[in-house]
């Protein structure tokens, strides 16, 4: 099967997975979407108003903020992957709870595996406690973390969610200034180090 058809394998079968946490209350399944062979997987928390209607992820005010950065640092949102940790909305957008991120964590995991990118970005708390365990957002945002997932090392990058980037001034200069980080691992100038100490992924 192509990455594609492995794609859409997956979505049918969490559209038909009834077990599936927040169905009640949404329009639709939000399934991830991009390019199949991206080098980079952004992992946000989960649909919002916007995102419910039109049934694609990133696609309001905080969706264009990601376009409108991806653009500064030279990338189109064509050749990224981007998905989240839920893909049903929260009632009110309120945040995704633990048990509800669980249930999503398989489909989210075999996505990954399909997509095999080179780095992780994560947007917002939520998507960078799958990675990376007792940290804040605030002390770790644009650093690269190389951590044992799906049986291999991969470089995950945590930064804020394009939302609260655009509630913040300081969080936006921020976001955008992180984003160049994606460029550097890109060309190969983040290297691993075994001697580093990162935090390890936990399973839900």
């Amino acid at each position: 099967m192509t990455k594609n058809e492995e794609l859409t394998s997956l979505k049918k079968k969490m559209e038909e997975d009834m077990s599936l946490p927040l169905r009640s209350g949404a329009t639709q399944l939000v399934f991830g979407e991009g390019n199949p062979d991206a080098r980079v997987y952004f992992l946000g928390e989960g649909p919002g108003y916007h995102e419910d209607k039109l049934g694609r992820p990133f696609v309001g005010m905080a969706g264009k903020l990601l376009d409108q950065t991806l653009k500064e640092i030279g990338l189109e949102r064509k050749n990224v992957y981007i998905s989240n940790v839920v893909r049903f909305r929260p009632p009110e957008n309120r945040d995704p709870e633990p048990q509800e991120i669980a249930a999503f964590q398989p489909y989210v995991d075999e996505e990954i595996r399909i997509i095999n990118p080179e780095i992780i970005v994560t947007l917002g708390r939520f998507s960078m406690g799958k990675f990376l365990l007792n940290v804040k957002i605030s002390a770790v945002h644009g650093k690269p973390f190389f951590v044992e997932f799906l049986g291999k090392e991969m470089l995950v990058i945590p930064m804020y969610h394009p939302a609260a980037a655009l509630r913040r001034g300081e969080v936006l200069k921020d976001f955008k200034e992180d984003f160049k980080i994606i460029i550097k691992a890109l060309n190969g100038e983040i290297k691993s180090s075994k001697k580093r100490e990162t935090p390890q992924l936990e399973l839900f």
